[in-house]
């Protein structure tokens, strides 16, 4: 499974009403650091398919979103369970690195 595309418009279906935990990464195509971490994300939306969902919100066209979390900073990823954040962190890492956000969760 690839990562879905988060907009206004289906964040309530496929985040907040979520049967799995949602991890959400903040991002934009001129970001050098979101760059480097979308092979993590990709990956990690391939590995973890079905146990849990990977959305992706582009902050230039979904800044809504993005203010409603306070994102100020990108790459920023968030982690939903049960229409909650359950956790975040802003800045590239290492794929154990995002692991480690979900993986208590799941």
């Amino acid at each position: 499974m690839s990562s879905l595309v988060l907009t206004a418009e289906n964040f309530q279906s496929e985040v907040l009403q979520s049967p799995v935990p949602v991890l959400i990464d903040f991002w934009a195509p001129w970001c050098g650091p979101c760059k480097m971490m979308k092979p993590v994300i990709e990956q990690i939306a391939a590995e973890y398919s079905g146990s849990l969902k990977v959305g992706m919100v582009n902050v230039d066209e979904q800044g809504s979103i993005a203010e409603q979390h306070g994102v100020s900073s990108i790459p920023t990823l968030f982690l939903y369970k049960d229409g909650s954040i359950a956790g975040q962190r802003t800045g590239a890492g290492l794929k154990h690195d995002v692991e480690a956000l979900f993986k208590n969760l799941i």
